[in-house]
């Protein structure tokens, strides 16, 4: 096992193409001279789950407290003096960004590890007023048989060290990895994929799509790739180059002091936003007990809130994690990278996220003083809560109904992965969330600009 962390940046010439090549941003919470490296006490009120000591009427009430709720909650305070009311069914803001610091002094994420990259400079621009960012670019790797049966710990996604290393290749240049992966790849029967699986093999060809992507496709989704949308395997990336880094995007950067840091920023020092959380939203319309309010702004799964409309629900992926804090590991660390995936059929889980190796760690963990490691063994299932759509044509075309039944709620604005039935990078639900701010200055409504499916692709599960 390597000595110290899996470098943050990757070598040259790819750590240049990061616009963030420093400390950047602001981080006023700290800068009042607040040095704790863990969530801030939200107190006893917001942690109350009682709405008796909320305001009785604001302008919106935000059902999540998760990015889309945060960022409109933020600007129609700043920019128009809105009131907002933030409620979460959960103990704590930031949704599924939500990061603490555990009783060993590890920085973890509690719904699995979050990357922030974008190419949207207003997306970039508008984030770092909450936190400070160190500049990260992000690195996976993958525990994989070779053609031997050997396992091999290989760059994912491919690039020409994995394929030399899985099927015995010396692949020197880009043209010879060109070359290579047009003697691989299948054209689909008809001309254009059909499916998940067609997509692949028209991209990668079968010796790849059979030791990394099938199986790890399976476990995610419990679907083989030929029973999903070709759109999701479409977008596999194939590198020719040796440029390991998992998303090219323009500014990639992990913020300094957590990801929900950022939300306490945006949040807690604002008197127009009040927040409570341990609340469900449901149970309190039932009983009466909601306040007054201008716009709802739902972001929870749509067909939820449409539960009464006798309609099927909508198919969405779950993630377990299973924990273990290792005493003593050799050399410090569990595994060699932050996150291992693990695409065999033979594994049970999909990924080990190691959170020691992350680069915004506690400062106890910088200094060598943390000797064990804390690992998560990712696990993807239908029971639990919702995580992700799963793209395929019957799961569309119902959300298109729930759509048509969302338009008819005029004082009601759906917003998020959820409320879209789309997976949203953390960068797509800010860019979303600010273009609906957008249409209420210019339309004096909260609604969205554009079709959730107009953002592209979602990384989606990793």
């Amino acid at each position: 096992m390597p000595v110290g962390p899996f470098p943050a940046r990757s070598p040259a010439p790819w750590a240049e193409l990061n616009k963030v090549t420093e400390v950047c941003g602001a981080d006023a919470i700290f800068k009042e001279g607040e040095g704790s490296e863990g969530p801030l006490d939200l107190g006893a009120a917001v942690k109350s789950g009682d709405l008796s000591t909320a305001p009785r009427e604001v302008d919106l009430l935000i059902v999540g407290g998760g990015l889309s709720g945060a960022v409109i909650a933020e600007r129609c305070s700043k920019e128009l003096g809105f009131t907002s009311l933030i409620i979460d069914k959960r103990d704590h803001i930031g949704g599924n960004c939500y990061d603490y610091v555990t009783p060993h002094g590890i920085r973890a994420s509690k719904y699995g590890a979050h990357l922030f990259h974008t190419n949207y400079e207003r997306v970039w621009d508008y984030i770092t007023q909450f936190s400070e960012w160190m500049p990260y670019d992000h690195r996976v790797r993958g525990r994989v048989p070779d053609v031997d049966g050997v396992e091999q710990v290989v760059p994912i996604p491919p690039v020409q060290e994995t394929v030399n290393a899985l099927f015995k290749e010396n692949i020197t240049t880009e043209a010879e990895m060109q070359a290579w992966y047009d003697k691989q790849r299948v054209k689909p029967p008809t001309g254009e994929a059909t499916n998940g699986e067609e997509a692949a093999l028209s991209r990668v060809g079968p010796l790849l799509y059979d030791k990394i992507f099938k199986h790890y496709t399976k476990k995610q989704w419990d679907k083989y790739p030929e029973e999903l949308d070709a759109s999701v395997l479409l977008r596999l990336p194939c590198r020719t180059n040796t440029d390991e880094r998992y998303f090219g995007d323009t500014f990639q950067a992990l913020p300094v002091r957590g990801y929900t840091r950022i939300f306490e920023n945006m949040l807690l020092r604002d008197p127009n936003i009040s927040v409570r959380v341990n609340v469900d939203y449901f149970a309190e319309r039932e009983a009466g007990r909601l306040p007054k309010y201008k716009m709802l702004v739902y972001t929870g799964p749509i067909d939820s809130y449409f539960s009464q409309a006798g309609m099927p629900k909508l198919e969405y992926r779950s993630l377990h994690f299973e924990e273990t804090y290792i005493e003593e590991p050799d050399q410090g660390f569990y595994q060699e990278a932050m996150v291992v995936n693990y695409p065999s059929a033979d594994v049970p889980f999909t990924r080990i996220v190691e959170y020691k190796h992350v680069a915004n760690q506690t400062e106890a963990v910088k200094k060598g003083e943390v000797k064990g490691s804390l690992i998560a063994k990712e696990t993807s299932s239908d029971v639990g809560e919702p995580y992700y759509p799963v793209p395929n044509t019957q799961n569309q075309e119902l959300y298109e109904r729930y759509r048509i039944l969302a338009e008819k709620e005029s004082e009601v604005c759906f917003v998020g992965r959820l409320a879209s039935y789309k997976y949203f990078n953390m960068d797509q639900a800010i860019l979303n969330a600010l273009e609906i701010y957008d249409s209420l200055k210019e339309t004096g409504k909260l609604q969205p600009k554009r079709r959730p499916e107009d953002f592209g692709h979602g990384d989606g599960p990793k």
